[in-house]
């Protein structure tokens, strides 16, 4: 009778292995799902506006807008324009926020610095120095106030990049924002050498 009852006991056990199996899955994936929507996300990048700092091709994790707190001056973001591009995510830095007065001035050579409430901004980030500038009915009018509950952007690659200095995209609303870049956990190509450099993974400044 015992070896009768033998088989019966490991096939239900078997079973219950399986059922313990996948409800800890299930329950693993509904965890995992619920820190990918409401505390971090991932998103590629797409484009060089933001070189040198950000790679056409790295992938971010970003800081949920639901958790990221007030946005200052150097975080970069990731936000959707319904005006520019179909809403297709930009990348791009803080550069002013709420009651800040942004304004960039020209010398004599064509060189372009950005002022914030009348101070020049150290921009060590940058790719190059500013050259470019939208003008006329595509243009953001300067100098411009930040709105109540919006930022000022602008990419790294000043010379490449439409940011907030272009009407389409102008000041973004908070509830535009996507959330706060923290890291890059996976490098793009670098544009000029078109190899991989695992040493950017990490906390992007």
């Amino acid at each position: 009778m015992k070896k009768g009852n033998e088989a019966p006991k490991e096939k239900q056990g078997a079973l219950y292995d399986i059922y313990s199996l996948l409800h800890d899955l299930v329950y693993i994936l509904a965890a995992i799902t619920l820190i990918f929507v409401f505390f971090v996300r991932l998103v590629g990048v797409n484009g060089d506006s933001m070189l040198p700092t950000l790679h056409d091709g790295d992938y971010l994790a970003l800081q949920s807008n639901v958790l990221m707190g007030d946005l200052e001056y150097g975080d970069i973001i990731v936000a959707r324009k319904l005006s520019f591009e179909n809403g297709e995510p930009i990348v791009k830095r803080v550069i002013a926020t709420e009651g800040q007065t942004v304004d960039i001035r020209f010398d004599e050579q064509g060189i372009g610095t950005v002022y914030v409430d009348g101070m020049p901004l150290d921009e060590p980030y940058i790719r190059e120095e500013m050259v470019v500038y939208y003008n006329g009915s595509s243009a953001t009018q300067l100098p411009l106030t930040v709105e109540e509950n919006c930022i000022f952007v602008m990419g790294d690659n000043r010379n490449h990049s439409s940011d907030s200095r272009f009407i389409q995209i102008g000041q973004i609303h908070l509830d535009q924002v996507l959330g706060k870049v923290l890291y890059i956990v996976f490098p793009g190509a670098d544009p000029l050498t078109k190899e991989r450099d695992y040493s950017r993974i990490g906390a992007v400044e």
